[in-house]
């Protein structure tokens, strides 16, 4: 399927390595711009480097900021002021007891994964409405849907994406501008794979991410890691004018772990 992303330019945060990558490689594919973010240029650069040698120097271009920090926006839109497809994918996650978790843990959590979210949609979405068209997509997480003890902060930060996604998609009424979230299960990124690797020491890979699935996601109905390229594959969809009729969603991209039918 022809996604004809040709002359539109996308911003997707966190795209130097993991899903973000990924998204950021798909788009460039179909014909896409593709602005690649991190926070320092030692990730920045070899990540446009190697999507320039893919895709073509002239497509790629870099932005180096913290977008968890309040004002980072700015530097973003005064390097670009304009975007037509905005990929909300920066991210982090932890393992915290909610006892011992402080107010400065919950503070970080929410200014990576909600707050940076909000920032480059403020920017960058009223001018998609002007121009009456843009896309607006959040990487949310199955545990939106599946909250879990151990990763409360995480949880609460991801449910919280849905609302304001469902919440900026009731400002589109009437344009061709979309706001979405997907919500990913667990993905084979390097860092959850060195993660399975190394609880699971002398063990096979394949075996290891068995045993991972058996006691972290055995409701899996894909039962394996999704793969980068897969997620990607759903953003780009919602990307393009093929889903212009998706609005205000939740798109499941979690292999079936959420034994739902909503």
């Amino acid at each position: 399927m022809e996604l004809d992303l040709n002359n539109k330019t996308a911003l997707v945060s966190a795209s130097t390595s993991g899903i973000g990558f990924a998204i950021a490689d798909r788009l460039l594919q179909e014909g896409a711009n593709v602005i690649v973010h991190g926070r320092s240029e030692a990730t920045v650069a070899p990540a446009v480097a190697t999507l320039a040698g893919r895709h073509g120097a002239q497509r790629v271009h870099a932005l180096t900021a913290d977008l968890s920090v309040p004002g980072a926006e700015r530097e973003a839109a005064a390097a670009f002021p304009q975007v037509d497809i905005l990929v909300n994918n920066m991210g982090t996650y932890a393992l915290k007891d909610f006892f011992s978790s402080t107010d400065a843990d919950w503070q970080a959590m929410f200014e990576t994964n909600v707050w940076s979210g909000v920032r480059l949609a403020r920017t960058y979405m009223k001018g998609m409405l002007e121009r009456g068209h843009g896309r607006v997509i959040f990487i949310s997480s199955e545990v939106a849907l599946t909250p879990m003890a151990a990763m409360a902060h995480y949880s609460a930060s991801k449910a919280t994406q849905l609302s304001i996604s469902r919440s900026l998609a009731e400002l589109t009424r009437g344009s061709r501008v979309t706001v979405n979230a997907v919500l990913p299960g667990p993905t084979e990124t390097e860092s959850l794979k060195g993660f399975i690797q190394s609880v699971n020491p002398g063990l096979a890979y394949a075996e290891a991410e068995r045993k991972f699935m058996d006691e972290n996601r055995p409701s899996s109905l894909i039962y394996r890691l999704a793969k980068p390229q897969e997620v990607a594959n759903v953003v780009a969809f919602l990307a393009s004018e093929r889903a212009a009729v998706i609005n205000g969603a939740a798109i499941r991209a979690e292999g079936g772990t959420v034994q739902t039918i909503a």
